[in-house]
């Protein structure tokens, strides 16, 4: 819902209404504000989606020692499958140290996200590829989490930005990435509608089983050819038509 942020934010039951008539049945919430899902509290908006039969699988919140009981008990309440984290602050990842304890709390919160079953998940940029003295910060989360508390939902555009392969990533560490985003990257490395850029999903959609994904979901930061509701129905069709 990232994707169709305003559209949200102006009419959620409009939204909704054509997102499930355009034929998508499963959604990750991004907009979590004083204890509400896109402006409706957790049980209200799992039953706007559901109604409309569609499923509120995940959603992306910031997440810190302070916030966290209170944020999971918004995310049980929502009947979340997964509680994702999409991004982390500068002095969470600016040192080795920094690393380790930001892989502690992960491993923390998703002892807690089981607990209300849930499981955490980490959203990537690039900036968790660029080194820190010499270690990779998504290399070390990787290594430094249990799988059974800890998924990855591994953006696809951005670790290729960064210059990485995300099949190797699959190959090198297996089962790990439940979730995808799925956006193509345009010429010039900014975010595109899928089709419309030049991202191969192929080989990456032929090694998903190996990778573990369960669900993917189409994000777009920013729609600069289409409206974000066109753009969302051209990615659907183009993943349908050419991928799946």
């Amino acid at each position: 819902l990232y994707t169709v942020r305003n559209e949200m934010a102006a009419d959620p039951e409009g939204t909704l209404d054509r997102i499930a008539e355009i034929g998508y049945n499963w959604l990750e919430a991004a907009g979590y504000f004083n204890g509400k899902f896109h402006g409706r509290k957790p049980s209200e908006f799992r039953k706007m989606v559901e109604d409309r039969g569609m499923k509120l699988v995940s959603s992306h919140n910031g997440l810190n020692h302070e916030n966290l009981d209170e944020v999971l008990g918004a995310a049980a309440e929502a009947g979340l499958q997964y509680l994702v984290i999409p991004s982390l602050p500068h002095n969470w990842i600016n040192s080795p140290d920094a690393l380790m304890k930001t892989a502690d709390f992960m491993n923390t919160a998703g002892e807690k996200c089981r607990e209300n079953g849930m499981k955490l998940g980490f959203h990537n940029h690039t900036v968790e590829f660029e080194p820190v003295d010499g270690q990779i910060p998504y290399d070390v989360f990787l290594k430094n989490t249990d799988p059974g508390l800890v998924t990855f939902q591994l953006d696809l555009a951005w670790i290729t930005k960064s210059g990485n392969d995300p099949v190797e990533y699959f190959e090198k560490y297996p089962g790990r990435f439940e979730l995808f985003h799925v956006k193509d990257l345009s010429e010039d490395q900014e975010d595109a509608t899928l089709g419309e850029g030049t991202m191969d999903f192929k080989p990456i959609f032929a090694e998903a089983a190996t990778a573990g994904m369960k669900y993917f979901f189409i994000e777009q930061d920013n729609c600069r050819t289409h409206t974000p509701m066109e753009s969302i129905v051209i990615s659907r069709n183009y993943l349908l038509n050419n991928i799946l």
